[in-house]
Parts: structure tokens; C-alpha cells; sequence
């Protein structure tokens, strides 16, 4: 039997290493780091990737969310029972929300009208004031973004969090994901690849494993529709073709999280690679994920064939499938753009 001072010394190191989580707070951060077993058998390289779904609020955005409010209160730029604000194309919403009912805070949230229903009826059953309005670029100043910030100065007590130009979106990742990736690679990660939203994952992981280790490559995952590929490579703001079926990503700016990031080269990632591998990653690993969760894997293949066997590639699983019900595991919207054929015969038994 072990002796009662080898137990204490057990039981102080589990609770120094959180094995109890203080609330939804407490859930934010430290997600597992996985292996993709079949393509890193298939690429002789370990691709693996942190499980971002493990977040309290269920996604990467969870990370973001909790500093952006923690960035307003350390600035008193809000004060108890106040009013959070955002624009949000889903799931950074759906982390505030979460967030603000653990912390006491209301929550409105401006988001595009052409997301999933079932991010806007999530939103609403975490008690988020939802204002889904038409989709407009950034420079019209009807933009959810803008129609958020000046909702925010109409009302007292209330704050625009901004994730898109508010740096402690990125300094979240600088703090928490990438330390984590570090540590949990034991300093052996040789690349990192995601796709950008507001660029505060790239970023701030880049940033800090950079830090670590120069010689760790950071690459950009872009979809159809959005200018980051060509920013990247050619250095023109111009929108690669197309319009992707992914929500979240894929951008037509730099934002501030992004601007001055580590980048050491881009990918641009077509819808049928991004469905496919999200509906491999289903019947090849078991995990139910969003498409943008398929473009991140696979980058992360093709970083593996880029860099040759023996290397380890890290990105994330951003959220559930659950999230994209209605629309990815839909036959006749992937019919309609094109995308059925993309999916195995033997994996469309998921569609509906």
C-alpha cells in the first residue's frame, strides 16, 4: 500500500495541475492534444491537434471570449452587471455568452444573417439578445461589426469587445495555446497550421513559439472567397474565388490580431478538401466536427507532405458538427454547391 505521505504528495499535484476546474472559467484552456492516427500513419509525420471543443463554451473562441472580457474589466471599461457587445459570425458569440452568464454579464450580439440557425438558436438559449443583420463588407457602415461598437455607445454601462482589432484576442493565445502546444510537444513541434477568422489563434501561437523556437513554421489555412492567401503570398488583398461553405474564417482584411504576425507561408484550401476531410475525420477517427475543423486537418496533411515525413504539425478541432447540423451534413445544400461528390459513397450515410 502506498504510504500517506506518497498519497498527499499525489493528491498536491493533481490539484496543482487543476484536476479540479474552479466553474466554466476553469474550463477554458488546457483542451487534450490528439493525434489524427490515419493521416499521420499515411504522411510519416505526427499531426495532431488540440481539441478545442473541450472549452467550456464548446470552441476555440472560448479562449478569445474570456480575455476579451477580462481585457474590459482590467481597463474598467465595464463594471458588474453590465452589457457585452460583439459582432460575430457564431462561435465568439457563443463563448461571451457563456462567459457572461458565469460572470454576471448581459450579452448582444450582432452576427451576419447568413450563419447557421443553429448557432443563432444557441445563442438565444444562453440568453444573448441576437441582432442578425444583411451582410455587407467592412468598409459599409451597416456592417455588423460597426452596428455592434455603436450599439454599445448607445447604452451605459456596456462594452464593444471588438474581437477582431482587440488584441487580447491574441494575447489569449499567446498565454494559454501556444504554452500549451509547447509543453505538451515537449518543445518538438516543427509547424502549426489554422485557418483565420480574426487571426488571434495564428498569431498569438505563432508568436509564441516563435519565441521558443524560430525555426517552427507557421502557416496560414484560407478558404474559398477570402484575400489572406493572396496577402500572404503576393501581398494583394485580392479574394481567391469562390465562396466557402466554412463559417468564421477566411477574411477581406488584416486585422489588427493579424497584422505583423509570424507567417511563414499560406495555403489556399478548397471547399471539397475541407468536406471531405471533415467527413473523414468522422469515419476514420469519430469525431463530429465543423468544416472549419476539415480545412484546418487538412492543411495540416499538406504541411506534412510539404515538409516530408518524421515532422509534428499542430491545429485545432474548433467546435462540434452539431454546430453545422442543417447545413454540412445536409444532402441537397451539398448537392447544391457542388460538394456531394467529394464525401465517400460510404461516409454519406451521415447526411440527412
Amino acid at each position: 500500500m502506498l504510504s500517506r505521505q506518497i498519497l498527499q504528495k499525489i493528491t498536491i499535484r493533481c490539484f496543482a495541475n487543476d484536476a479540479i476546474r474552479k466553474g466554466l472559467i476553469g474550463m477554458v484552456g488546457r483542451t487534450p492534444l490528439v493525434r489524427i492516427n490515419k493521416l499521420s500513419d499515411e504522411t510519416g509525420c505526427e499531426i495532431l491537434a488540440k481539441a478545442e471543443f473541450c472549452n467550456g463554451g464548446g470552441s476555440v473562441k472560448d479562449r478569445a471570449a474570456l480575455f476579451l472580457i477580462k481585457d474590459a474589466e482590467e481597463k474598467r471599461l465595464i463594471r458588474p452587471g453590465g452589457t457585452i457587445v460583439e459582432g460575430t459570425a457564431g462561435n465568439t458569440g457563443i463563448g461571451l455568452a457563456h462567459m457572461c452568464l458565469a460572470l454576471r454579464y448581459k450579452c448582444v450580439i450582432y452576427m451576419p444573417n447568413n450563419q447557421s440557425q443553429e448557432k443563432i438558436d444557441m445563442l438565444k438559449t444562453l440568453g444573448a439578445d441576437v441582432r442578425p443583420v444583411p451582410v455587407v463588407p467592412w468598409d459599409d457602415p451597416d456592417n455588423y461589426n460597426h452596428q455592434a461598437r455603436r450599439f454599445a455607445e448607445s447604452v451605459e454601462n456596456a462594452v464593444w469587445t471588438n474581437q477582431f482589432d482587440n488584441t487580447a484576442n491574441k494575447k489569449a493565445h499567446i498565454e494559454t495555446t501556444g504554452p500549451e502546444i509547447w509543453e505538451e510537444t515537449r518543445g518538438k513541434v516543427n509547424a502549426v497550421v489554422f485557418g483565420t477568422g480574426t487571426g488571434g489563434t495564428l498569431a498569438g501561437v505563432g508568436t509564441y513559439l516563435k519565441d521558443k523556437n524560430p525555426n517552427v513554421q507557421v502557416f496560414l489555412a484560407d478558404p474559398e472567397g477570402s484575400v489572406l492567401f493572396n496577402y500572404i503570398k503576393h501581398g494583394k488583398l485580392e479574394r481567391t474565388p469562390g465562396s466557402s461553405i466554412t463559417e468564421g474564417i477566411g477574411q477581406g482584411r488584416v486585422t489588427k490580431n493579424l497584422a505583423g504576425a509570424p507567417i511563414d507561408d499560406a495555403l489556399a484550401i478548397k471547399d471539397k478538401d475541407a468536406v471531405e476531410m471533415t467527413f473523414r475525420l468522422l469515419h476514420e477517427e469519430g469525431f463530429f466536427v465543423g468544416a472549419s475543423t476539415g480545412l484546418n486537418v487538412s492543411a495540416a496533411a499538406q504541411v506534412a507532405k510539404l515538409m516530408g515525413p518524421g515532422h509534428t504539425i499542430v491545429t485545432c478541432l474548433c467546435d462540434t458538427g452539431q454546430r453545422y447540423y442543417a447545413k454540412l451534413f445536409s444532402r441537397s445544400v451539398l448537392q447544391e454547391r457542388g460538394l456531394l461528390d467529394c464525401i465517400p459513397e460510404s461516409y454519406r450515410s451521415s447526411l440527412h
